[in-house]
């Protein structure tokens, strides 16, 4: 009898765990059969859905369940807390896998460059996120003293930041909220927060939903400028043709016509002004001078000379998440993903890396939605499958399921596993206080470790924390 098609994948974000669930549904489940181990580095699964989305999206954290379903099949384990590169190589896993899969995602800020980010005061989206979601290897405070704030982006991200740092404290008590975020919320003085975006209304990446939440909190009064309300041909086209990008304009109407209500915190949404400079004195930001832009008849913009400085205290940078260049693997160094073809990963030479495959934000960037990621995997697994029925994939030295476990149980490594992991980034969801449940499911690493590892306190090597910038 023929053994299980043997498949490693790297990285147990959505885009991995899809790749899995492609894989249990191919032919090849039934004959010769699957079996898959994911590896990831963070102690428990799930990616940015659970350091990455703010924690009053729990429409969208919902999709942790349906991903629970695919860790839950008896062809598919969990391996947390260790991590590609140092842990184990690539050379490691093509002697126990037929076929390995990169979905390492993006988890970083893309760079900004423009004078003054670096000062004390200019954060990065992904690094306060992490904060909010309590992921293990950030500092438990976050400094949240300025009373005015920028965030440079119009798209999701942005506008998670910028409701997190708007809404109040006890707003968040509904959701899975850290004990000790709630406690660092409570203390935010903002009272004015300032989204700007480089180009016009049309332009901006929000979800429809998601920018209307921003109006259902009782405590934030959403204005938009009436002035920045513009479309050239090209943005008109962009509305007619995008039903979303149509349904986010009018939203954005609707604000700039409407009176200014009395709710206590101000988000004001800016558009057609390009960030050029933060502002500081004595190595602490001041402000923030933009650009004014005007739309040039394509839908893009061109910048007018004409320059503001806005008085904030605080900037964070939600202009993109970047992916990390994985050892041994080919990187494309302008767009910060793995060159591929259909998902099978290019050397150099233009030919596929043999048995090497990628999906996700890895593979195409760090756009569009959650749901995309799907077709990204169901596109990789079917080449994967193809080269696999043709026998283009390399042969494992040692296949046996119990191998790897051997391996990196030789290597000391201490590793979560399976539905204890899981469970753990999921929250024990047995209790009634969400706070409580969220800081239970967020704490520092080796603790999550210990608590989710069957043999109790680690005892091989303790796996440091991941590289964060200091925050003050």
């Amino acid at each position: 009898m023929p053994r299980p098609l043997r498949v490693a994948i790297v990285g147990a974000g959505p885009a991995g765990i899809y790749a899995a669930d492609a894989l249990l549904k191919s032919d090849a489940a039934a004959e010769p059969g699957v079996s898959i181990d994911i590896f990831e580095r963070m102690p428990a699964p799930f990616g940015l859905i659970r350091y990455g989305v703010a924690p009053d999206h729990p429409r969208i954290k919902g999709i942790i369940t349906a991903l629970h379903q695919v860790l839950d099949k008896p062809q598919v384990r969990l391996f947390g807390n260790v991590n590609y590169g140092t842990d184990v190589h690539l050379d490691d896993l093509r002697s126990f896998y037929d076929a390995v899969i990169f979905s390492t995602g993006a988890m970083f800020d893309r760079e900004l460059r423009i004078p003054g980010v670096e000062l004390d005061g200019s954060y990065g989206a992904a690094d306060f996120a992490s904060w909010y979601d309590g992921h293990p290897d950030v500092p438990r405070a976050w400094p949240l003293e300025a009373e005015k704030v920028a965030v440079l982006g119009v798209g999701n991200v942005a506008l998670d930041i910028a409701r997190i740092l708007a809404k109040t404290a006890d707003e968040l008590l509904p959701t899975e909220i850290p004990a000790n975020v709630y406690e660092g919320l409570k203390a935010n003085k903002a009272l004015e927060v300032h989204v700007f975006g480089r180009r016009g209304p049309a332009q901006a990446k929000f979800s429809p939903m998601e920018l209307r939440e921003l109006d259902h909190s009782p405590n934030i009064e959403v204005i938009v400028n009436p002035e920045d309300i513009d479309y050239d041909e090209g943005s008109i086209a962009e509305r007619r043709k995008n039903k979303q990008t149509d349904m986010v304009a009018k939203t954005l109407e609707n604000w700039a016509i409407r009176d200014t209500g009395d709710r206590p915190h101000k988000l004001f949404l800016h558009f057609f002004e390009s960030p050029v400079e933060i502002l500081g004195e004595d190595g602490k930001v001041v402000g923030l001078r933009t650009e004014r832009t005007e739309l040039d008849g394509t839908g893009n913009v061109k910048g007018t000379g004409a320059t503001t400085d806005w008085d904030v205290s605080a900037v964070y940078r939600a202009v993109g998440y970047l992916s990390d260049e994985l050892p041994k693997i080919p990187w494309d160094t302008t767009t910060g993903t793995i060159p591929d073809q259909g998902g099978r990963v290019i050397e150099e030479s233009g030919e596929p890396m043999a048995s090497t495959y990628c999906t996700g934000w890895i593979r195409r960037g760090p756009v569009g939605l959650i749901g995309h990621t799907k077709g990204d995997a169901n596109e990789t697994v079917a080449n994967l499958l193809d080269d696999f029925a043709n026998g283009r994939l390399l042969t494992p030295e040692t296949p046996e399921t119990d191998a790897i476990v051997s391996f990196l149980e030789g290597k000391g490594l201490t590793y979560t596993r399976g539905r204890e992991g899981a469970g753990r980034a999921a929250g024990p969801r047995a209790r009634e206080d969400r706070r409580a449940r969220g800081h239970a499911a967020r704490q520092r690493r080796d603790p999550v470790v210990a608590a989710v590892t069957p043999e109790g306190p680690p005892t091989g090597r303790s796996r440091g924390p991941r590289a964060f910038p200091v925050l003050p």
